[in-house]
């Protein structure tokens, strides 16, 4: 089917009371491990990858955004209704690639930016966005950094801040920084739900939740009743892919052959395991963050 929109698909959870989970992906398994476990769910999804990594300074040259932008047409087959976002990213030049490939959602990050420049930047990108039918999401507050000693600094989203700049830029979806930390590779978040209810009554935008790995699993019904549509996650899918690899690849010594273990696709491929263990953690994930009923949702915790 064609590429659901993401306004249209936070929009129908906000009024069925459930979530829309982003599950990011880096490389080809990872990407057919969340479409395959939304079709096996019957869920939506947001898929897609993450810009500012894929142009990171630490790469020897930028990724060339057009193999990944490719894989929508993956998306286009697939049975369950998604949309295609590149997350994160502040480049200009790249979003507008982006779109032009296929992204049909775009998410620009406010980690580098003054809120004098990033808000330009935002409106630069919504009519951009808007004229190509694409949704645009961004952030009011930063996240604190779980890689940093003591979580790094954060700045928690402003209610009247966060209605100021919706209603000067015209974007799909608010971010928003409410005790949730990025990059959180143990332990959970503090989460303030009353700064949440606050942002809620004064921006009538779906809310959206990164650094989903660190959210408390306990408050999601909570967070989805307080406008929270969206939950984003990357890092512990890269943990799991990572365990998974690291198991199925102590399996294999020299100078045993080495397809069966990469790239056969068989019981011994590396390449399997580590798809079918991010599978099984993202249809998990869409149990208790996508279901529409509370007691299900109970009974998936």
């Amino acid at each position: 089917m064609p590429l659901a929109s993401m306004s249209a698909l936070l929009s129908e959870a906000r009024a069925g009371g459930y979530a829309v989970c982003y599950c990011e992906s880096w490389n080809l398994e990872s990407f057919q491990a969340v479409v395959e476990a939304a079709e096996e769910m019957h869920a939506p999804i947001i898929a897609g990858f993450n810009g500012g990594f894929l142009g990171h300074a630490s790469r020897q040259k930028p990724e060339c955004l057009s193999y990944y932008a490719g894989l929508a047409m993956a998306l286009r087959k697939s049975a369950t209704q998604a949309a295609f976002i590149l997350n994160e990213t502040d480049d200009y030049v790249q979003i507008e690639e982006g779109i032009e490939h296929g992204f049909n959602a775009v998410m620009v990050e406010n980690e580098r930016l003054g809120p004098d420049e990033y808000r330009k930047l935002v409106k630069k990108v919504v009519r951009l966005a808007h004229a190509r039918n694409a949704s645009v999401e961004a952030q009011v507050g930063r996240l604190p950094a779980g890689s940093e000693t003591g979580h790094g600094i954060g700045h928690a989203t402003d209610p009247k801040r966060a209605r100021a700049f919706v209603e000067g830029t015209g974007i799909d979806a608010l971010g928003v920084a409410v005790g949730n930390v990025h990059i959180l590779t143990r332990g959970k978040a503090s989460i303030d739900l009353e700064r949440l209810a606050r942002i809620r009554d004064a921006v009538d935008l779906p809310l959206v939740i990164h650094g989903g790995t660190g959210f408390p699993q306990e408050y999601a019904r909570k967070a989805i009743a307080l406008g929270v549509a969206k939950f984003n996650f990357g890092t512990n899918l890269k943990q799991t892919y990572l365990a998974a690899l690291t198991g199925a690849l102590a399996k294999y010594q020299e100078p045993m052959d080495p397809h069966p273990f990469l790239g056969m696709g068989g019981k011994k491929d590396i390449l399997v395991a580590a798809r079918n263990t991010v599978k099984n953690r993202v249809k998990d994930l869409l149990r208790i963050f996508s279901v529409r009923d509370q007691k299900a949702a109970a009974e998936a915790l």
